[in-house]
């Protein structure tokens, strides 16, 4: 090893001892007295502790001067026990055997030949168990650690029980090998262990091993207190109850990947998007189809991915679901890609005034609507023509045809998106300037504010309806998608690992999956790295049943 190594090392076991001592002393210790236990020069010692600080590892208490364990420390340790998350799935059975018995319960896990207590909730005597969090036991005079050792698979078990020393730390605990393999064949059969005054002098815990659903020891919860409460014939009525317990706690743990409950968010296995817009689900072709606005594309996703289906020769600016796949407006023209990938004009649509409208969708009776400068004010209206221009009026997506011909609606801002609800009865109107959601009707020319976002929530982006009349919000910067109820009260916020949705459609063979677009382009360099899912396309599964009609936002 060269000079240097040497010294880094020497360097390391030094400011390791300086962890422990602090690690052992509850009340912290002061620099002298760390210098005068580890026999430190002054000037190393002064440059250790400097450096912990700075790393959190340790803090001073400026009152008392002393040098105690940092928030650091604690974070490594529940980081290291967090399988998904132990003591949290421990939680509410330890409270529940602290207040069935008033004694002290415990949480501990393996840590190489011994156990480490992780959890504690204290009893409700004042003369108790109080072992410290972080603590480390012996495995064969604990509850805890006979507990995992009876759990363990034979050959295991016996290859650490050879391993162990068996040291004497009170006059009843066990020190021959062959008893202590009997005891744990013993506890095995019945479920749960007993220390009886065997770490501790006037001290009896029971405890359980907690097994995962793939049969893997995870750890053991105990019950301790004073022999004289805890008497071997009260053990033999808590034991069982602790076992149970620790069942329960290791039903919830799995080393299984866990799927995303439904209403949890879950990227779709793909390419990022610069700007991911106009989401479609098209029937035909079992698959959503949406746009790369200024990477300029059109992806498909279906059960086996999303895939980039065509490129385009210029940005995006519109995009209508058509019958054979997704009808794009190109600099000016529109073309239709269809499901397999072809591009091809559609010349037939490119007189469809859509220039300058701030939103656009299809309405009932294939009609387009759109959100349109009047003067200094908006007016959202049908623009007189089918959307299917001198096609079959099939060609594009419709609900039912029951909205009035000659309504419109004027706006003090923009509309960010449009969406009809199943009956066509209702428009719903959505502002990013105000975050506002407006609900329009055929024949009454007043607006009906149904909510208000804050502007600290993220802005409206896009928006769709599901069969139950709830609509469904994308939080542009807000790093969410929300659903109103039809009276506009807050349903639902689900949180997404991105900042920028921009649009949503329902979609899959049910119509119950919601599938999100989001953007890359304008997400900030820090946020980008907190969020590198940015661009993709996301799926909430089984969301709602939605409703077929499509939003379409201008760009």
């Amino acid at each position: 090893m060269s000079s240097k190594a040497a010294e880094g090392t020497a360097a390391l076991d030094k400011a390791l001892d300086v962890l422990d001592a602090v690690g052992c002393s509850p009340a912290g210790l002061s620099q002298a007295e760390l210098a005068a236990q580890l026999t430190l020069p002054r000037t190393t010692l002064y440059r250790l502790l400097g450096t912990l600080v700075n790393r959190g590892m340790l803090r001073r208490d400026p009152l008392r001067r002393v040098y105690c364990l940092g928030m650091r420390c604690f974070e490594y340790a529940r980081t290291a026990y967090a399988m998904p998350d132990l003591v949290a799935a421990a939680g509410a059975e330890l409270r529940g055997l602290r207040d069935m018995t008033g004694e002290t319960t415990y949480l501990a896990t393996l840590d190489g030949r011994e156990v480490i207590s992780l959890e504690r909730c204290d009893g409700a005597h004042s003369d108790r168990s109080h072992a410290a969090l972080g603590q480390h036991k012996p495995l064969h005079c604990t509850s805890q650690g006979k507990a995992i050792l009876s759990a363990l698979p034979t050959d295991e078990r016996d290859a650490i029980v050879k391993d162990l020393h068996l040291n004497a730390l009170t006059p009843h605990t066990i020190t021959d090998r062959r008893r202590l393999l009997a005891e744990l064949r013993l506890t095995a059969n019945r479920g749960w262990s007993i220390d009886d005054e065997e770490i501790v002098l006037g001290v009896r815990c029971c405890g359980a091993p907690i097994v995962d659903t793939s049969g893997k020891v995870r750890a053991a919860i105990s019950v301790a207190g004073p022999a004289f409460r805890l008497s071997m014939a009260r053990l033999d009525l808590i034991g069982p109850e602790v076992a149970e317990a620790a069942r329960r706690i290791g039903a919830q743990l799995s080393t299984t990947e866990a799927r995303p409950e439904a209403g949890e968010a879950e990227v779709v296995p793909g390419d990022w998007a610069f700007s991911g817009a106009f989401p479609g689900w098209c029937p035909s072709a079992g698959a959503l189809l949406w746009a790369d606005t200024l990477a300029p594309a059109i992806h498909r996703a279906d059960a086996a991915g999303d895939t980039a289906l065509a490129r385009l020769e210029a940005p995006v600016q519109a995009a209508l679901l058509h019958a054979n796949g997704l009808a794009v407006l190109i600099a000016g023209r529109w073309h239709l890609v269809t499901a397999a990938g072809s591009v091809a004009p559609l010349p037939a649509l490119d007189d469809l005034p859509v220039q300058g409208a701030s939103a656009v969708c299809v309405g009932p009776g294939s009609r387009l609507w759109a959100c349109v400068a009047d003067g200094d004010r908006w007016r959202v209206a049908e623009l007189g023509v089918r959307a299917s221009g001198s096609t079959s009026s099939s060609a594009f997506a419709s609900t039912s045809s029951s909205a009035a011909s000659g309504s419109s609606w004027r706006l003090n801002e923009p509309a960010t998106a449009l969406a009809w609800d199943e009956s066509g009865q209702t428009l719903h109107i959505a502002s990013a300037t105000s975050g506002a959601l407006y609900l329009a009707q055929p024949g009454n020319p007043s607006l009906r504010r149904l909510a208000t976002v804050p502007k600290g929530s993220g802005q409206l982006a896009g928006i769709a309806i599901d069969r139950r009349g709830g609509v469904w919000c994308a939080l542009r910067g807000g790093w969410s998608v929300v659903r109103f109820e039809p009276d506009g009260a807050l349903d639902r916020v689900i949180a997404l690992p991105v900042p920028c949705p921009t649009d949503l459609a329902f979609g899959g063979p049910n119509g119950d999956a919601l599938y999100i677009t989001t953007a890359r382009e304008a997400v900030a360099r820090e946020a980008l790295d907190a969020a590198p899912l940015s661009g993709r396309l996301f799926v909430i599964r089984g969301a709602a049943e939605g409703v077929a009609a499509r939003v379409m936002a201008v760009r």
